[in-house]
């Protein structure tokens, strides 16, 4: 928590504004934000100082790694989060690569699992990842990326939270997760825990034990019609402790991640928090 409030109050010192073009809105904006997470000692770095609707985060994780392309699909594992991009954004409606109500397009996920290849092959990231690290190997290059510039005009957002690198060090497991922006207010708990459970899932499915989770963002931002909540009335209130992310067990496999696991198999133990904010969301 503390993290994240320093660097909330970071941007309203230091920022400057920035008149973002797809929105149409200003934003105070930093360049360079480094964040870590102990998810060891599995301090879970969920925002206290308003409500966090954390399975929602958790939910949207699940189809990143399943490889999703619908928000129909997203909305049936409990995440409404792409709703508005993939039905409310006019360049995407007005993409002829658009197939219709709820398409995504090829982003996040799809790049994930299904990197297309010069034969016409695809590439799935994420097995190749789990399949080097539950036999020990690290080659360096054990990445993910859902950056793919040669295929932006075939979804309906380019990533934000774009390239996932896992590094093992003995029997320890840590990542380091890259984005290029990041609503402050609105995405960045979304994306902490993210990338906490990202590397506790992988270490858990790749039997390995769960090390440090570093996050950097280039583009840290609050939009103009965020500041006053996030000035006023977030940075006022008093954090709590961090609580934990207590995860089924059982999961033991990507096969477990892609077909039966659910919301019901994570909860949150000692969450306690302020109420929530609701603050604007810019499509």
């Amino acid at each position: 928590m503390k993290q994240y409030l320093a660097l909330c109050q970071n941007i309203i010192d230091n920022g400057q504004w920035v008149t973002n073009e797809r929105t149409g809105k200003k934003c105070l904006t930093l360049i360079n934000a480094d964040l870590e997470y102990d998810v060891a000692n599995n301090q879970f770095p969920i925002i206290t100082t308003r409500k966090s609707f954390w399975k929602a985060a958790i939910a949207e994780l699940l189809g990143y790694l399943r490889g999703y392309n619908s928000a129909a699909q997203f909305r049936e594992i409990g995440c409404n989060t792409w709703n508005a991009n993939a039905n409310d954004n006019e360049a995407w409606l007005s993409n002829p690569s658009r197939q219709g109500e709820d398409d995504m397009g090829r982003v996040y996920g799809v790049q994930g699992r299904r990197w297309q290849k010069p034969d016409g092959s695809s590439l799935d990231q994420l097995k190749k990842v789990v399949d080097n690290l539950k036999n020990g190997i690290d080659d360096r290059g054990e990445i993910i990326t859902f950056y793919n510039p040669g295929e932006f005009d075939l979804g309906c957002l380019r990533p934000c939270m774009h390239t996932h690198t896992f590094s093992l060090l003995g029997d320890t497991l840590y990542l380091t997760s890259y984005q290029r922006s990041c609503d402050v207010p609105l995405g960045l708990n979304f994306n902490q825990i993210q990338v906490f459970t990202f590397l506790a899932l992988m270490a858990q499915i790749t039997g390995h034990k769960a090390g440090k989770a570093y996050h950097k963002i280039v583009n840290a931002h609050i939009y103009e019609d965020q500041l006053e909540l996030m000035r006023d009335v977030q940075l006022k209130r008093e954090p709590f402790e961090s609580p934990k992310l207590i995860i089924n067990p059982e999961i033991k496999s990507l096969e477990d991640l892609e077909t039966w696991v659910t919301l019901d198999d994570f909860s949150v133990e000692g969450y306690q928090y302020h109420e929530a904010i609701k603050y604007p969301f810019s499509v």
